[in-house]
């Protein structure tokens, strides 16, 4: 199957935006998964007097995480897909809270930032050239930003890929196809398979320039599926000491977040 990607990609998620919620929140663990990405930039004073970027907000879980993590702080959050903006942009946010119709290769053109930090959930894997878009994110952000990445990105394990087949055959897809969106779900199946695995994301985030990349799997039935990777960005020089591993065999709720 070919991957959507693009214009293709952000019709398909607007088709599928009046459902997304509904769908998601039958994934255990999806909503306290993003909250524990969040967390993991560690803001100090709750992001107080910082400028923060949800970059691929969807209908706003993930905006929703990032303001709980870090109530105080000042947060613009982008997507492509003008339908799940407009299901985010229906609920109630306070005034420090923004949301615009950018894509991620956008927002470095867009007169937007610099940011503190910038937070991608369910991003990476779906965007046509990665490592430009991290290229942008670095530009985008102070010197010595953070930046936190919350994906799909399987830990290599042959378990955990069966895993992830076997839920999409049974569930993911099956759900998608009775909402009218085989085609978004199918492409979520095949987009996590062919997606670099925890490891080699944590490399590519290395090259692009990043420093201090630490990598963690989140709790519950994703372990080992679903990662979050901190990094620090901006003009700080690259390092190439390697990435710091959280194995999936290891508790998430070992790693202090707060």
């Amino acid at each position: 199957m070919s991957l959507l990607r693009d214009h293709d990609l952000a019709r398909a998620f607007d088709h599928a935006s009046h459902t997304y919620d509904r769908l998601t929140s039958l994934n255990p663990g999806y909503r306290t998964g993003l909250l524990r990405s969040a967390r993991r930039l560690r803001l100090p004073d709750d992001g107080a007097g910082l400028h923060l970027l949800d970059l691929g907000c969807g209908t706003g879980a993930s905006t929703r995480a990032l303001l709980t993590a870090a109530p105080r702080a000042r947060i613009t959050a982008v997507d492509a897909s003008a339908g799940m903006l407009r299901r985010a942009l229906a609920k109630p946010w306070p005034a420090r809270v923004r949301f615009l119709h950018l894509t991620a290769e956008e927002v470095a053109t867009a007169g937007e930032g610099p940011f503190d930090a910038v937070f991608a959930a369910y991003l990476f894997r779906n965007v046509t050239d990665p490592d430009a878009v991290l290229g942008s994110v670095r530009t985008l952000l102070r010197p010595g930003g953070r930046l936190a990445v919350h994906e799909y990105s399987l830990s290599g394990a042959r378990r955990h890929r069966a895993l992830w087949s076997a839920v999409c055959r049974g569930i993911v897809v099956p759900a998608g196809t009775l909402t009218g969106d085989r085609g978004l779900y199918r492409h979520l199946r095949h987009s996590v398979a062919v997606f670099d695995t925890a490891p080699s994301f944590a490399d590519r985030l290395t090259r692009a320039g990043f420093t201090g990349v630490r990598v963690a799997p989140v709790a519950g039935w994703q372990t080992g599926i679903v990662h979050t990777f901190v990094a620090r960005g901006g003009s700080t020089p690259a390092s190439t000491a390697p990435a710091t591993w959280t194995p999936a065999s290891s508790s998430p709720e070992r790693e202090h977040a707060q």
